[in-house]
């Protein structure tokens, strides 16, 4: 006997569920326009336009929900994690392979974002997948004022000599547990747990309101650039050089 009758597909006619951010509520209360996008709602715009909130990401900072990015635990043999990986995954780094972060956490545990299906075929025995994109909510923060957005909540040292371009910094952020990468020169990336995805985004808009800033959909931040895959390296660390000069 089929029990396809149970099915929330089957219960409410559509094809599938639709997964929802954290954020989503105070997104919507902000403007946002949402469009499902790979089975997730996905706060697109908030009323400028994407031309319009990138180039006022540009002049300041913007902040994008981006909970719905795909987040894969990786456990197994510190030289498994490697062989997957196809190369030896540092401490403190973001490694970029096949649309995805892959950060090692410890000795025997790694996180991938971005392309976990990728990620998943890479991996074989003894390397164990968990499928973690609901456990993390995450926000992408972008712009020249980017880093001052976290001093106003966090004490992690994000200048150039300690957190370059691709650098891997878990900590507290906001008060929660929280990893960061920081993307690109002005861009960062931060996760944390999905039940404070609310508290975390009042954090960020608070302290970017006071700078000017403003919240951003998923076009702005594709439009912007610099996400996984996105950076070049050997760019980043004369342009961190530069900034160390400064900091």
């Amino acid at each position: 006997m089929s029990l396809e009758f149970l099915s929330v597909a089957a219960a409410t006619g559509d094809p599938a569920p639709i997964a929802r951010s954290p954020i989503e509520p105070l997104a919507r209360a902000a403007g946002a326009r949402i469009e499902v996008r790979d089975g997730w709602n996905v706060a697109v715009e908030f009323g400028a336009g994407a031309q319009a909130e990138a180039q006022a990401a540009r002049l300041t900072v913007g902040w994008a929900d981006v909970s719905h990015v795909g987040k894969l635990e990786l456990q197994g043999p510190s030289e498994a994690l490697d062989r997957a990986a196809g190369a030896p995954l540092a401490f403190g780094a973001a490694t970029a392979l096949d649309g995805a972060w892959w950060c090692r956490l410890t000795r025997t545990r790694a996180l991938v974002i971005g392309d976990i299906q990728s990620a998943r075929e890479r991996c074989g025995d003894p390397v164990s997948t968990v499928d973690v994109t609901c456990t993390y909510g995450a926000i992408t923060v972008v712009g020249p004022l980017a880093r001052e957005v976290f001093a106003r909540f966090c004490a992690l040292d994000l200048r150039p000599q300690v957190t370059p371009v691709r650098g891997l910094r878990p900590g507290s952020i906001a008060r929660q547990p929280g990893i960061l990468i920081r993307e690109a020169q002005e861009r960062y990336l931060f996760m944390f747990g999905w039940a404070t995805g609310e508290y975390v985004w009042g954090v960020v808009c608070d302290a970017g309101e006071h700078l000017g800033g403003r919240p951003i959909g998923a076009d702005a931040l594709a439009a912007l650039g610099g996400g996984v895959g996105d950076a070049e390296p050997e760019e980043a660390t004369v342009a961190d050089q530069e900034e160390t000069v400064d900091a």
